[in-house]
């Protein structure tokens, strides 16, 4: 290493320690935000080393955060995107690829997935012309079951796509299960639940592709990022050439030739020979990262277990310190689960003497940020109304999650004392109004 570079990454850390000392918690005045990125000294130089390399587009960094992050969850190969959002459209959009011939999923086939949650895991479907299924969930685990899936199974039915929410599995082993004896696919959205396990298996390993997100607010960051991954070489390959504007060519970026016939190739109606870095076999985009966001994955990475522990700590100590509390329903982990969870959900109950809106506002007016289940009903949302889709069952609970169900945080910036301070202003609350 040279030393003008060693004088920079040194100049870099004291920075780092002259900005980090921690502001003494002041409960009432200090912001305890849900969700939030905890980032430390190794991952500001992570990101001055990038870009001391100009590491501007992808490069080696990001294909070896891909490879440890595959490694890390058993899977064969694993795709870095811009975003956890252009994951879940890559790993759907990869089911409608003419490579996987007759399987392949086409305009008017449908996916099952939940109603209440994120938007982006609902959107690809109705951005490939496919029909959304929507069922209902448990207000425990705030996750659908199996049974109710395999009731939403008609004749068209073609694929399964589900998030974990808020870091609780779904019941990911019987609904992977479903999925093989009925010749479906899985699509496993990952973004919430990076570190959970269901039947002692990491989440992320049971769909035929599986996605997660490196926003901020999640397990780890790169500041905007997202990842596909599978164990199925020809979806991989697809993932690929739909995230790399569609192309046919393989090429690591600032590469040529790796296949040796790059003249060689002749495909669709184009002239033999034509340049096979120019010939494209998907409809795809530009959906890739950066080697400075590989990079802070890279040191991210290196403490995912002491965050998802201190989410377990965090989650737990509310769950005890609200338990037996009335008029609030609370979460519960799903059976045979180990979560790393992304949220603490809360459910005010139908017979509550004050509205879930009462006590949010009080909480925020404490400076304890809370947030809603993401979009609630998805068939109740503005976006959806004039769009094709089908209910299975009724969606009642999906319902309640839309008008009494919030979440506060448990993220790894949220210190013991941060924690009882959110119990006692739920329980002062709620001796001012029972």
């Amino acid at each position: 290493m040279s030393e003008s570079r060693t004088l920079v990454l040194e100049a870099a850390r004291k920075y780092h320690l002259e900005q980090e000392g921690k502001a003494e918690f002041v409960p009432g005045v200090t912001e305890i935000w849900p969700s939030g990125a905890v980032l430390d000294a190794d991952d500001r130089l992570a990101l001055v080393e990038a870009a001391l390399d100009l590491g501007i587009a992808a490069g080696e960094r990001s294909r070896r955060f891909e490879s440890r992050f595959a490694r890390l969850l058993g899977r064969r190969k694993a795709h870095l995107t811009n975003s956890g959002s252009s994951a879940n459209l890559l790993a759907l959009t990869a089911l409608t690829s003419p490579a996987l011939g007759d399987r392949r999923l086409r305009p008017g086939d449908e996916v099952i997935t939940v109603a209440a949650g994120f938007p982006t895991t609902v959107n690809p479907i109705v951005q490939n012309g496919l029909v959304p299924v929507f069922v209902d969930l448990d207000l425990t685990t705030y996750n659908t079951t199996a049974d109710r899936v395999a009731r939403a199974i008609g004749p068209k039915t073609r694929a399964i796509m589900i998030a974990h929410a808020l870091g609780n599995p779904f019941e990911a082993s019987e609904i992977a299960q479903l999925a093989r004896d009925r010749d479906l696919f899985l699509v496993e959205d990952n973004c919430d639940a990076v570190g959970t396990r269901y039947d002692g298996k990491l989440t992320g390993t049971f769909g035929d592709l599986s996605t997660v997100s490196f926003y901020p607010a999640h397990h780890l960051t790169t500041g905007e990022g997202g990842m596909v991954l599978t164990d199925r070489p020809h979806l991989a390959r697809v993932v690929e050439s739909l995230r790399d504007w569609g192309r046919d060519c393989w090429c690591e970026p600032g590469r040529s030739n790796t296949c040796l016939r790059r003249f060689q190739y002749r495909m669709g109606t184009l002239p033999y020979g034509y340049d096979h870095k120019y010939i494209f076999s998907h409809v795809g985009y530009n959906l890739k990262s950066t080697d400075l966001q590989a990079a802070l994955g890279l040191s991210q990475l290196d403490k995912l277990d002491g965050f998802v522990a201190a989410r377990r700590l965090n989650w737990q100590r509310l769950r005890e310190g609200l338990d037996g509390v009335p008029h609030l329903l609370l979460p519960e982990p799903t059976p045979r689960s180990e979560p790393s969870w992304f949220g603490f959900a809360i459910t005010v109950a139908s017979d509550a003497p004050f509205s879930r809106a009462a006590l949010t506002d009080h909480l925020e007016s404490h400076r304890i940020g809370t947030r809603r289940l993401f979009a609630g009903n998805l068939t109740r949302q503005p976006a959806y109304a004039d769009r094709r889709y089908r209910v299975a069952g009724d969606l009642s609970n999906s319902d309640i999650v839309t008008e009494q169900t919030f979440w506060i945080g448990v993220y790894p910036g949220i210190t013991e004392e941060m924690t009882d301070y959110m119990v006692a202003t739920v329980k002062e609350f709620l001796r001012s109004r029972t």
